[in-house]
């Protein structure tokens, strides 16, 4: 691995068809040296996959495994033994792989599907935020990690990529936790960036030749970029990923706190390849606004009127079903979204209702939502205070 600091490469990919896949991931890579810059014969390489949910390609919420395939046959063309796999927001990861169409790339390649439900506590003594994780089994029995990302929105961290697929790295419902302990973005972000540091994955390829806009990173919608990225800095790649969705990479907490804790740069980084600027989809569906400025209301008065201010989910009653996942996936106890007054064996006859003055802001709930039936809004008066910091 000898590539400069910031520096990655960007091809242009126009749709997933697999023989044109594997052609512009096999240039991605030459771009950076080969594969073998990456990987040994022998080694047991892990390809850590985006496997948010049990969704089809065609969602844009994971993967695609016309990517997969592609970096797998690479991977496998070095002579190494190659496992796969992620931890899932919520559900079983053999069904969440099943339905993103991996397996069956799996199977047909002879790859290892590695253990993301049990884990191991290991200790970071670098870590800025945390000194120790629990990480997947599958993590911890191999000698090498590819992160795969995929290019979508976020309502937490306005974009999630490179950086933030390390969290799948984390099994089960252990991430909630992070999410209830770690409420303020920046301490979750400063998370993030511990446990990318500590994974070292060696190479990271994201897929955006669909990228996933609005309500994301479930329930938006397919947005075509028609790009791969390849990179060893995943700071720099999600900067990139940035300009390419017309989002200021230094509005991404990840981005800016990845950079000041030497994970990688966002602000030198260097595309090789293909140009970027004709691949640039301005009226990318974003949270663009800025940031308030600070000292704009006392301190006191700002967490008491939070409930007022602070973007928040709201459940859409006419897409509600009323199925509980958002309810399972709180993880904050006692639930901060749960049917209201029923009692015992009762079926809901009503939507989940929240206590906002509890709610940590984590948006578990929207994020894990099968029916896009929740959404973030800011209330009436954030939206006013935001005009005013203008």
């Amino acid at each position: 691995m000898t590539n400069q600091p910031g520096q990655v490469a960007l091809v242009r990919c126009n749709d997933y068809d697999p023989a044109r896949v594997c052609d512009a991931v096999a240039r991605g890579l030459s771009l950076l040296g080969g594969i073998e810059q990456y990987v040994r014969p022998s080694e047991r390489i892990l390809l850590k996959v985006n496997l948010l949910a049990a969704t089809v390609p065609a969602k844009a919420v994971t993967t695609h495994p016309s990517v997969f395939e592609a970096v797998a046959k690479q991977a496998l063309a070095a002579g190494a033994h190659v496992s796969y796999g992620d931890s899932p927001g919520f559900g079983r990861p053999e069904f969440a792989a099943k339905r993103a169409g991996l397996t069956v790339v799996g199977e047909a390649l002879g790859l290892t599907f590695a253990d993301f439900v049990n884990g191991k506590v290991v200790s970071n003594p670098n870590g800025k935020q945390l000194k120790q994780f629990t990480l997947a089994a599958g993590i911890l029995e191999s000698d090498g990690v590819i992160s795969l990302p995929k290019l979508k929105t976020h309502a937490l961290t306005r974009m999630t990529g490179a950086v933030k697929n390390q969290f799948g790295c984390i099994p089960g419902f252990l991430k909630g936790e992070f999410h209830a302990r770690m409420s303020e973005m920046d301490r979750f972000a400063r998370m993030l960036v511990d446990l990318t540091q500590f994974i070292h994955p060696r190479l990271y390829v994201m897929d955006a030749i669909e990228a996933m806009e609005g309500n994301g990173p479930r329930s938006g919608r397919p947005r075509a970029v028609h790009a791969l990225l390849f990179s060893e800095d995943p700071v720099a790649m999600d900067a990139v990923a940035c300009r390419l969705i017309n989002l200021d990479p230094a509005l991404v907490p990840t981005l800016r706190w990845g950079e000041e804790l030497g994970l990688g740069t966002y602000t030198r980084a260097e595309i090789v390849g293909d140009p970027i600027e004709p691949l640039v989809v301005a009226d990318f569906k974003v949270n663009r606004a800025q940031q308030g400025k600070r000292g704009a209301m006392p301190q006191w008065l700002a967490k008491r009127l939070r409930n007022l201010m602070v973007p928040r989910p709201v459940i859409d009653t006419v897409l509600c079903t009323r199925c509980g996942t958002c309810i399972k996936v709180c993880p904050v106890t006692p639930k901060v979204v749960d049917f209201r007054g029923m009692h015992g064996s009762e079926r809901p006859t009503q939507p989940p209702s929240y206590d906002y003055s509890r709610c940590i802001r984590c948006y578990c709930c929207q994020e894990m939502c099968p029916e896009s039936a929740i959404v973030v809004e800011t209330p009436l008066l954030g939206r006013l205070l935001h005009l005013e910091n203008k």
